[in-house]
């Protein structure tokens, strides 16, 4: 006798799959415009930078922390580490996520524009690919935050994937910049 295996109904299919869609779509759209788009080679400088490398290796790091921030809270929203959760931890979730979006926004969009994307060195094409697929990613996770009745599993799942995504971008520009050119002005 085998155990009956719930069947996911049409509405479920709906519910995930459509922001499923619609966030690879935003990935593959930001991967074919980095890949068409003639990049300039320059951007915009921020006073007090010598260069554009400095403020896209610090916002890099600043939406890094804030994801450690975002795994924190939610490790302590879903009652994995055991303490009491604060009133304010929800908030301090989910302003952190913002954050950290808002510091990666600039940083994307500096890349797109100035560099498009490469696929000059495996470095260069899995920092490209990640920068696409967190974004992607995280369009899936905003939209799935709006539906009700999910699997308890799927925003951990997805949360984990932006998280992954960001970790992943951070370790080939912000690290690799630390660690072989040194800490930008």
């Amino acid at each position: 006798m085998t155990a009956q295996q719930p069947h996911a109904s049409a509405s479920d299919v709906v519910k995930i799959g459509v922001p499923v869609a619609i966030g690879a779509a935003v990935a593959i759209a930001i991967g074919v415009y980095g890949r068409l788009h003639d990049p300039t080679g320059f951007s915009v400088n921020i006073a007090g930078f010598g260069s554009p490398l400095g403020p896209k290796t610090w916002l890099t790091t600043v939406a890094f922390v804030l994801a450690l921030v975002q795994v924190g809270s939610a490790l302590v929203m879903y009652g994995k580490v055991r303490v009491a959760a604060p009133p304010w931890i929800g908030t301090l979730h989910r302003w952190s996520g913002r954050l950290a979006v808002l510091a990666a926004v600039p940083v994307a969009v500096h890349c797109l524009y100035a560099l498009g994307l490469q696929t000059t060195t495996p470095r260069v094409l899995m920092h490209s690919l990640l920068g696409t697929f967190f974004f992607g990613a995280f369009v899936t996770k905003m939209l799935l935050l709006t539906r009700r009745g999910l699997p308890g599993w799927l925003l951990p799942v997805v949360g984990g994937l932006v998280f992954a995504a960001l970790v992943g971008l951070w370790l080939t520009s912000a690290l690799w910049v630390f660690t072989t050119i040194g800490i930008p002005a």
